[in-house]
């Protein structure tokens, strides 16, 4: 760390609120550009995070700024709230039209919001108002949002002490993977099971469900779990909300996540990336969930020009392709390379237990060994210190997984880069290099 970086970082310590706070290594960062961070001083880090993919489409992505700057010289004033304008009504109507449907786009509507947090509560809210229901079914370690609601049926702050939603359902979210399950082919079957005999009590007015179980820790599910809760919502006339908020537009070589196993949700929720790390929400359903009751979901600045400018400009980069492409090969790329390491013999490679995910929503998870497969959060903790001191910067997800989440723009050269340095933090932790003083003012989660 540069002495610029550290005076920054005192700054921070004596006046930002540590309620926002999710610190693992002291990062500060001046700039940036592409899938390069800048720390003050000048140190260049590459970026394995894209601050938790809401800069998903590159650090300084000159389409995106030169949107932006359009907006803010136009003026057209500060939401939707009491007035519209033509960026905000052509975003909803680009993301109807990216966003499949078994309704007629006359049936349909957009939310536009700031963070999937509120994405979250107003399909919610929506849900439970169209059908009359209270029930919530959602799934253990999931995130759906930060506060109200959203925080109340996300698993993964529940079981970190957040009271739940009083009619909030937990299901275990399948996970074969996990050392804890006697025959991995049970898993689905199981849950689904579950889930129909919560659903067949016609209480429940909404499903929310993670494509890719992300905070949770980079899972992926069975094939067949989203067609699955697909049905059982049909069945017993229950909304399906998909929250692709982390792993939707691109990521992970497909539009929408939920495509792999080509599934139409009723509710598709949206953010991060969609920004082009702007404030910039979404979501997508029907009428009959998102326009009543009126004027229930109100924020003065939601649905403001300057945002709306960076989500236009944002799936216009999304359209093209490229990126789309990109996701999927680097992401093979990366994935390669990782398993290739861990299957070798280099220091730290009997402590890499999985790696997993799909296109550039990778997962890599450190256990004690292999034999057990006893997750190592302090492993981890110290690896994702390490990584950021030799020049990286990736974050821990459920305790003992490394997410790696780049921007969708990254080299193949950046790649090759970031598996070196990924194998040369763990071989480095696994010798001792990360002190217990360096890492006590890190809690992370």
């Amino acid at each position: 760390m540069t002495d610029a970086a550290d005076a920054l970082i005192a700054r921070d310590d004596a006046v930002i609120a540590g309620v926002e706070k999710l610190r693992f290594f002291p990062l500060a960062v001046q700039s940036g550009h592409g899938h390069t961070l800048v720390e003050p001083g000048g140190r260049q880090l590459l970026d394995l995070s894209a601050s938790w993919t809401a800069s998903g489409f590159g650090l300084g992505a000159e389409a995106i700024a030169e949107a932006v700057h359009r907006a803010m010289q136009q003026g057209a004033g500060a939401s939707v709230l009491s007035a519209t304008h033509p960026d905000a009504v052509a975003l909803a109507e680009e993301l109807i039209a990216l966003v499949p449907s078994r309704l007629p786009a006359a049936e349909r509507r957009v939310y536009l919001g700031h963070a999937g947090t509120d994405a979250n509560e107003v399909a919610l809210r929506g849900c439970r108002n169209a059908t009359g229901r209270p029930g919530v079914v959602a799934f253990e370690n999931g995130y759906h949002g930060g506060v109200g609601t959203a925080q109340r049926v996300s698993g993964v702050h529940v079981s970190g002490g957040v009271p739940a939603d009083p009619h909030v359902v937990f299901l275990p979210y399948p996970d074969p993977f996990r050392p804890h399950t006697a025959d991995p082919a049970t898993v689905l079957p199981d849950v689904l099971a579950r889930a129909e005999r919560v659903l067949s009590q016609r209480a429940t007015a909404a499903v929310i469900v993670e494509p890719i179980q992300s905070d949770g820790g980079v899972i992926v599910p069975p094939h067949g779990f989203l067609a699955g809760l697909r049905r059982l919502c049909d069945d017993h006339g229950t909304y399906l909300i998909v929250d692709e908020v982390k792993v939707g537009l691109g990521r992970t070589g497909r539009v929408h996540a939920f495509a792999a196993e080509d599934v139409v949700p009723d509710v598709v929720t949206l953010g991060k990336a969609l920004g082009g790390a702007l404030p910039l929400s979404a979501a997508v359903g029907p009428a009959a969930v998102l326009d009543e009751p009126v004027a229930s979901a109100l924020m003065t600045t939601t649905g403001n020009p300057v945002s709306c400018a960076a989500g236009r400009a944002v799936l216009t980069l999304l359209r093209d392709g490229r990126l789309i492409r990109n996701a999927a090969e680097r992401g093979g790329q990366l994935r390669s390379l990782l398993e290739s390491y861990a299957s070798g013999d280099r220091q730290g490679a009997s402590r890499i237990g999985d790696v997993r995910g799909r296109g550039l929503s990778l997962g890599l998870e450190l256990v004690r060994d292999r034999a057990s497969l006893e997750p190592d959060a302090d492993l981890t903790a110290r690896v994702a210190y390490r990584l950021w001191q030799l020049g990286a910067v990736a974050y821990p997800v459920r305790g003992n997984v490394i997410e790696l989440t780049p921007p969708l723009t990254i080299t193949a050269s950046a790649i090759d880069l970031a598996a070196d340095l990924i194998a040369q933090a763990v071989d480095d932790v696994v010798e001792g290099a990360v002190t217990d003083e360096m890492i006590a003012a890190f809690q992370g989660w």
